[in-house]
């Protein structure tokens, strides 16, 4: 009986019904897409301390196309290593995809955090193929504000029924 227990596997994690937290490898997960009514402040407060520990490692931190929300200063007092932290400002929605792949799957990073417009069917269909090869945390931020408020459609209506600025003067 003693020589069938000394030759049992040894790795505690082959033994454990509970992954913890700590615990969690980012890098096999898939890409999570998050509705945001906060531009994203609200849920990057709650990502802030794992952002600071995947800081640690010494890969980078990519942030594309963040708003201006403070997030220098909530990552900055999270203990996030802001020399860790990679700034991408994509000029469309297009480039800002393609920035998140490359980030995702150069090995670079640890983290990618993109915002952005609500995705299409086939924006999501490429993320997901992404998420494949994806060596990095990655968290897609979709603004839910991205249509006008009504006070702003009204006034756009008013200033459309007004004679143009730019028409010839006969």
């Amino acid at each position: 009986m003693n020589k069938l227990l000394g030759n049992a596997p040894r790795h505690p994690g082959l033994w454990r019904d509970e992954v913890r937290a700590a615990d969690y490898d980012w890098q096999h997960t898939p890409i999570a897409c998050m509705p945001t009514k906060t531009q994203g402040r609200q849920e990057l407060i709650h990502l802030s301390a794992q952002l600071a520990q995947l800081s640690q490692q010494g890969r980078w931190l990519v942030l594309i196309n963040p708003p201006s929300i403070g997030y220098k200063q909530m990552l900055a007092s999270a203990g996030v290593r802001m020399d860790r932290v990679l700034l991408v400002h994509a000029k469309d929605d297009v480039e800002t995809l393609w920035a998140m792949e490359k980030a995702l799957t150069s090995g670079t990073s640890s983290a990618v955090i993109t915002w952005t417009q609500s995705l299409d069917a086939r924006d999501n269909r490429r993320l997901q193929i992404v998420a494949k090869s994806a060596r990095a945390m990655g968290i897609v931020l979709e603004d839910v504000n991205n249509h006008l408020p009504n006070d702003l459609h009204i006034e756009q209506g008013r200033l459309l029924g007004q004679p143009s600025f730019f028409s010839a003067i006969h």
